[in-house]
């Protein structure tokens, strides 16, 4: 039992002016408890930001070759932007969400601030999510456009090939890469995130209690 559940406990066999009190009690630890956990949603937003920035200049150039030769790379270039851009644009999100809850002092006003939190975090796991399989699909279809170039790049030293078992066997393992990949994402936010919002959940709850 947490210092919260002790304090209900308290607060249901007080009377008077003690129930006053006890209210405050509560409320305050709820406020600073959702306090922190928006700010570790900050906070590891932006390490995720960190991470995928360092990583991709690991990538060497050879993989870059590929994509250049496939004519992928202003493609991939431009995702990049759009995608580090939309990424910092939720990391102001998230700060103004953490900065505004808080000064807050009421508690309806805790509870709109949580419920837009809530909603920003889903968008953001939405959005990486959705994002991941749209570009996937516009690389893929770009490089099966082209069915020439695509059996010249992959087999430069041309060897006989059969071409439609070459690429039923591409397209399954991009198919399957996809699936792996969301899979991944899917179970890393379900966890993560997921337990961040399961307790600002439970804060909400506690707070329509006190209302």
């Amino acid at each position: 039992m947490d210092e919260l559940d002790l304090l209900k406990k308290d607060w249901k066999k007080q009377e008077g002016s003690f129930k006053e009190l006890s209210y405050k009690e509560i409320y305050n630890i709820i406020h600073k408890k959702s306090s922190s956990i928006v700010k570790w949603i900050f906070i590891i937003c932006i390490a995720e930001f960190i991470f995928w920035g360092f990583l991709n200049l690991l990538i060497p150039d050879s993989y870059f070759e590929v994509y250049e030769k496939l004519h992928l790379k202003t493609i991939i270039n431009f995702s990049y932007v759009l995608h580090y851009s939309v990424v910092i644009g939720f990391i102001y999100l998230f700060y103004k969400n953490y900065n505004s809850i808080c000064v807050i002092d009421s508690t309806s006003l805790l509870m709109k601030k949580i419920i837009k939190t809530r909603k920003t975090v889903n968008y953001y796991v939405y959005y990486n999510i959705i994002m991941t399989i749209i570009l996937s699909i516009i690389i893929n279809f770009m490089m099966f456009s082209d069915a020439d170039l695509l059996i010249e790049v992959f087999n430069p030293n041309n060897k006989p090939i059969n071409a439609d078992k070459f690429f039923n066997i591409l397209l399954i393992a991009q198919i399957i890469a996809l699936v792996v990949m969301i899979g991944i994402l899917w179970l890393y936010y379900k966890i993560i995130y997921g337990i961040l919002l399961k307790k600002l959940n439970k804060n909400y709850r506690e707070l329509e209690t006190l209302e």
